[in-house]
């Protein structure tokens, strides 16, 4: 099984998910987003798959979010996704993909129903 983790070491709930991970015998593909940002089109792709808008996925309180202008309410979709592109910060954290599916790790024990 293939499994990616969309991964933000300094954040606790991201290294729970991917200890619970690895205690389950998965060594996941680690993705440190905020090194590597998701491309627009790979957002889109988990976006689908977390059958979420994308503001549902952003981190609204970051000082980035107002900053970049995207408490914008008529901001369209892909003006978000964009936003998050260049602003991978936003993105909520983490994000496991297995088995075309995916989830949040909010708490990590959400991420086992997808394994």
């Amino acid at each position: 099984m293939s499994v990616k983790i969309y991964h933000n070491p300094r954040c606790s709930k991201s290294r729970q998910t991917l200890e619970l991970l690895q205690a389950q015998s998965i060594e996941p593909e680690i993705i440190e987003y905020l090194k590597t940002p998701p491309s627009a089109a790979e957002l889109n792709d988990i976006l689908e798959k977390l059958d979420m808008e994308p503001r549902e996925l952003m981190r609204k309180k970051e000082a980035e979010y107002k900053a970049a202008g995207l408490d914008d309410e008529s901001l369209d979709r892909q003006a978000l996704i964009n936003g998050m592109v260049n602003n991978p910060v936003l993105i909520e954290r983490p994000i496991v993909i297995a088995n075309g599916k995916a989830a949040i790790g909010r708490p990590p024990e959400d991420v086992l129903a997808i394994l």
